[in-house]
């Protein structure tokens, strides 16, 4: 390349233990290019050197009489579960290198267990009345809704920036989009498993249930399963949008749907008003089957 770029007329020779590249760079600027009134795509075109490598490529391309074409008899050089492998190291590293997302989730975990703990403080042995009961049922569904919720917003600038490098390492060939999905999911569902196990042992201790194994377990599954299924959730709206910004518009669309239509949310049953009745005005029927109804307490 030295030589080539020095043999054209007017180009100034590179100094001795000066940079090739910089050089290079230099001499190929369009200022260079404006001082010798010519293009250097031109000067190329019309060199001895082009036309070598024009006839270098036509030869390569010929293939050699009796040979085979290349033939590769899997997609990628590495099986499925190699794969794997490697996609789920990688996933490590890249979540333990990440203390931004990591240490944050965790912080808010203590912040929103203690929180609620303090809220329904002892609560958890006052089942005597319906509303103790009605109350209890709306402290776990306001600890798995709202720290389920937080999971879903935070996994998805995480997964935004790891599809970035998944496109361009897929198309490099290193692994497919099933290695990759399934890695990132355990990561999740270990780093799930580690939240919730704080998040009940601050509940459960302080609501004040009864402390027997087999209950612990149950409601350790129950938090651990809403866990991933939110922060899956999160992770499936990035997938299937363009960028997190639409995806963060998109969640909190169907997550106000899932806090309504849960079943939790019931309405008051419609009854009756005794002072409600039907009367004929002028000649029409104004009742409770029609848009007029008339309150009279008395005639």
């Amino acid at each position: 390349m030295i030589e080539y770029f020095e043999s054209v007329p007017g180009v100034t020779k590179i100094r001795d233990g000066y940079n090739p590249a910089t050089w290079m760079l230099e001499v190929t600027a369009p200022s260079v290019e404006a001082q010798l009134d010519g293009d250097f795509a031109d000067i190329y075109a019309n060199s001895s050197l082009y036309l070598r490598n024009q006839e270098l490529i036509k030869e390569l391309s010929t293939p050699v009489p009796g040979s085979n074409d290349l033939y590769f008899p899997t997609k990628y050089s590495q099986p499925f579960s190699v794969q794997c492998k490697a996609c789920f190291w990688k996933q490590h590293w890249s979540y333990w290198r990440n203390p931004q997302y990591n240490a944050v989730r965790f912080f808010m975990t203590i912040v929103i267990g203690a929180l609620f703990g303090l809220i329904f403080w002892n609560k958890g042995q006052k089942t005597a009345k319906q509303q103790d009961l009605m109350n209890l049922l709306g402290a776990m569904y306001a600890t798995v809704l709202f720290l389920g919720a937080l999971n879903a917003s935070a996994v998805q600038s995480v997964v935004a920036i790891k599809r970035t490098v998944f496109y361009r390492e897929r198309a490099a060939g290193m692994y497919s989009a099933l290695p990759h999905a399934f890695s990132q999911v355990a990561m999740e569902t270990i780093y799930n498993a580690i939240q919730t196990l704080a998040y009940t042992l601050l509940l459960y201790s302080m609501i004040g249930f009864e402390w027997k194994a087999t209950k612990f377990l149950w409601f350790y599954y129950y938090i651990f399963t809403c866990f991933v299924y939110f922060t899956l959730y999160g992770m499936m709206v990035v997938a299937l949008t363009p960028g997190h910004q639409i995806a963060a518009i998109c969640m909190s669309f169907f997550l106000s749907f899932w806090n309504l239509f849960s079943g939790f949310l019931l309405p008051r049953p419609i009854t009756a008003n005794p002072n409600m009745v039907e009367v004929v005005l002028l000649g029409f029927s104004c009742g409770l089957d029609t848009i007029w109804s008339c309150n009279l307490s008395s005639w």
